[in-house]
């Protein structure tokens, strides 16, 4: 179990693997300051992009830079900050993994374990993507892109959401939607409601961690905004497409009167999903200071 120290503004490599095989857990604890300032980072078969690009406690479901138990099938995270990742992560020739500590200083105290099975992967199996995007959304605009510019083939397997609130009341009636394969206006799949998409009812009224979908995270602290995270694994509901995605959620809430309002939200998202290569460019990362809401 490598336990080593991240310098400052450098690139680390975890691990180097060649030949055919498939990624079947990631284990890895470090201080909080690590959660959003360091980006990890996963390559498949000697390409020169990273499929997985994300600030490392988001990946694992610890957004805002914060630290929180989550319960769940593919991550997990048990106290204190131990990050847990089964997503099945195969490749032909070569896996590479990467952190990069973006900070102003070292980051000592990083333990990680990565275990892997060498094993022939099938013609057909897809490559394992993950991608984090942040915007504001506005009133005249409340829609969050969390994933588009996809191309090919593949399924979507997850959703991670971490939501700042620049008003008080209720905040999640926005509806994801999936455009799949040509969709322009109408999606292929409409949500009922952000509480509705994460499994809860009415609010939600308290947090919960379950299997495939959970609300980890309520937090407002005396002099903070509030802020939420949650997540959804389409694990047994995969979403497939054959030619393109893309996948985005609105911000909206009440007004008084009890209309539908549009929201100035911060919204973060981490959106995982299997695809054949080559993927598209990903957008560029946001710096480390444009990754904290404003």
């Amino acid at each position: 179990m490598p336990c080593i120290t991240l310098p400052k503004g450098s690139v680390t490599r975890l691990a180097e693997i060649n030949g055919s095989g498939v990624i079947r857990h990631i284990w890895i604890t470090v201080d909080v300051k690590a959660y959003r300032d360091c980006v990890l980072r996963l390559y498949w078969d000697g390409e020169e992009k990273p499929s997985v690009e994300a600030p490392l406690g988001d990946f694992f479901v610890n957004c805002h830079g914060l630290r929180y138990n989550v319960n769940s099938v593919p991550i997990a995270v048990n106290p204190s900050g131990g990050f847990n990742c089964y997503f099945p992560m195969p490749f032909r020739k070569k896996a590479l993994v990467t952190v990069e500590n973006q900070r102003s200083e070292d980051i000592s105290g990083f333990f990680y374990a990565i275990n892997y099975s060498n094993e022939r992967v099938n013609e057909g199996s897809a490559y394992f993507h993950a991608q984090w995007r942040r915007s504001m959304t506005t009133k005249e605009n409340p829609q969050h892109i969390i994933l588009d510019g996809i191309r090919g083939r593949g399924h979507y397997v997850g959703t991670v959401l971490a939501w700042t609130q620049f008003s008080n009341g209720w905040w999640g009636e926005g509806e994801i939607k999936f455009f799949i394969d040509g969709d322009t206006e109408f999606p292929t799949i409409c949500g009922t409601g952000t509480e509705d998409y994460f499994g809860g009812a009415w609010g939600f009224g308290d947090t919960f961690c379950s299997a495939f979908l959970g609300y980890p995270l309520w937090r407002k602290e005396p002099g903070e905004v509030p802020r939420h995270a949650l997540y959804r694994w389409h694990v047994p509901d995969p979403i497939r497409f054959r030619k393109d995605l893309m996948v985005t959620i609105q911000a909206l809430g009440w007004y008084p009167d009890g209309k539908f309002q549009p929201l100035t939200d911060d919204i973060a998202s981490l959106a995982y999903w299997y695809q054949a290569e080559p993927h598209a460019p990903f957008p560029e990362l946001p710096k480390m200071q444009e990754r904290w809401a404003r």
